[in-house]
């Protein structure tokens, strides 16, 4: 599936559909990816800052003009770069096709010897 459909978003009694626009990829980030772990085992809070620390969220609708994902990837990306967006009670985050440093999905070929 090469373009996402969204929830429908509510005006005043209407629901209407969403398209996506040009080179914007709107992304969720998975439940649990705030927090995370030192590898001395000390827990992270979403709330602590690191500076330039990139994040993965996954794909979940397309502009027309996005060529390097696809819904369902994963991308890498800075938290700076975003913009967030709530959708049927969901938070979304938009970004351009430029922001995203990484994409990870199985239909990449070539090998680079990083695995998610």
């Amino acid at each position: 599936m090469r373009h996402g459909t969204l929830p429908l978003v509510p005006l005043d009694d209407e629901k209407l559909p969403i398209k996506m626009l040009n080179d914007r990829v709107l992304v969720r980030i998975p439940k649990g990816e705030g927090e995370r772990r030192s590898t001395g085992g000390i827990l992270i809070p979403a709330t602590a800052q690191i500076s330039k620390r990139l994040v993965w969220a996954e794909v979940v609708a397309l502009g027309q003009n996005v060529r390097t994902a696809e819904v369902g990837d994963r991308v890498l990306f800075s938290p700076e770069d975003r913009y967030e967006v709530e959708v049927g009670g969901t938070d979304y985050i938009m970004l351009r096709e430029r922001d995203i440093h990484a994409v990870a999905a199985s239909r990449i070929e070539q090998h680079t010897g990083l695995y998610l």
